[in-house]
């Protein structure tokens, strides 16, 4: 599913859409599967009588209170961050219950960088670091895929915008 488009003001296009890198869930859905696997084991183990279907609900019980915030809330924290790329400004959204949001217009943009680890080299990702004008700290974008082509991308943007403002203001030739 793509960003929502009534967000955008007129003629600004989504260029990226983004969400952190999958590598973020792995741990979890690891985690996820250690948890089946003993939950599965407990099942087979424990005999099938009263005292052992107490047993059994017991640790499904506690598997389920591990799995909410170990497995469950990572993945849903990872599948609601949202990082746009739009021909006008760069959005970021965050959060499952409560929403926090961003936006950075490109004409605002004064740098864009970005990080990467051994591991981010590996799997093609890397935390991208975008400075703006004004008073609002720098957004750190952490786990972005690609975060070198999504570098490159901004900066494009931002000369494209930059280059558009600058026709726009000037008079037209007569």
């Amino acid at each position: 599913m793509g960003f929502p488009e009534n967000v955008l003001a007129r003629g600004e296009k989504v260029v990226k859409s983004l969400h952190p890198h999958w590598l973020t869930v792995v741990g979890p859905t690891l985690l996820a599967v250690l948890l089946l696997a003993i939950g599965v084991v407990v099942a087979w183990a424990t005999p099938d009588d009263r005292t052992g279907n107490l047993i059994q609900w017991v640790v499904a019980g506690l598997l389920v209170v591990v799995a909410i915030p170990f497995v469950l809330v990572p993945f849903l924290r990872w599948r609601t961050t949202h990082y746009v790329v739009t021909s006008h400004r760069v959005m970021v959204r965050r959060g499952i219950l409560s929403k926090s949001g961003k936006d950075i217009t490109l004409s605002k943009i004064t740098d864009v960088s970005f990080e990467q680890t051994l591991l981010d080299r590996i799997v093609n990702a890397g935390s991208l670091r975008i400075e703006s004008a004004g008073d609002s700290p720098d957004e750190l974008l952490r786990n972005i895929p690609r975060s070198n082509e999504v570098q490159q991308l901004v900066n494009r943007l931002v000369d494209e915008d930059d280059l558009r403002r600058r026709r726009s203001a000037q008079p037209p030739a007569e």
